[in-house]
């Protein structure tokens, strides 16, 4: 068996310092994002989101960032799903991406809302058939008996839409986190690690530094 806790790595890529990161969260997040694409890094846009339901329990999983800008990161879900329900109960939620091949992690904290129909469409519209059909044949989160009541559901909607044309379900759509505090973590050495966190304030953005 290996031995877990000897394992570990150095990191010494880069560094992050105050005069160097731009004065709002999403401009510094696109100059990250461009350099994070053009790393090649696999499936760069996966990004943890954290909610918590009604019992205070709080649970993460895996999506895909779809779109960003100055109002905030947008992702899209069935709004069945647990996931739907724990935002219903709370809006609060975190995102976090973790791109190991540039030692960085983003920290993000902030607010869900349901994007507008209008966006959704857009978005589904873009999705490739058979996620489009996808959409359609999973109850997210819910108790199935097997897989094969998904394939059953499939292909019953594969025949259904044969024409190609596949309207988005009125369950599933996108969401868009408005953050009031980003962090930036870069990978240093000996575990000191450099840490800049933007909180929003009434009148902008303030910049910390925090201690690793």
């Amino acid at each position: 068996m290996a031995d877990i806790a000897g394992i570990r790595k150095d990191y010494k890529l880069k560094t992050l310092n105050e005069a160097d990161v731009s004065a709002e969260p999403i401009a510094q997040f696109s100059q990250w994002w461009q350099e994070a694409v053009a790393s090649d890094i696999l499936e760069v846009n996966a990004m943890a989101v954290s909610t918590v339901n009604s019992m205070g329990q709080p649970t993460s999983r895996i999506v895909l960032l779809k779109d960003y800008s100055n109002e905030g990161f947008t992702f899209y879900s069935n709004y069945q799903s647990s996931k739907a329900a724990d935002m219903e109960t709370s809006a609060h939620v975190a995102l976090l991406f973790f791109w190991k091949e540039l030692e960085r992690q983003i920290r993000i904290e902030g607010v869900a809302e349901k994007v507008p129909e209008s966006v959704s469409d857009a978005y589904f519209a873009s999705r490739p058939f058979g996620s489009k059909i996808g959409a359609w044949a999973s109850p997210q989160s819910s108790v199935i008996q097997n897989r094969e009541l998904l394939e059953a559901n499939t292909s019953a909607l594969e025949q259904q839409y044969s024409n190609g044309e596949v309207g988005r379900p009125p369950h599933w759509g996108g969401y868009i986190v408005r953050p009031n505090a980003v962090e930036f973590w870069q990978g240093r050495s000996n575990r000191l690690h450099d840490r800049i966190k933007y909180t929003k304030k009434i009148n902008g953005w303030q910049l910390s530094r925090l201690a690793p």
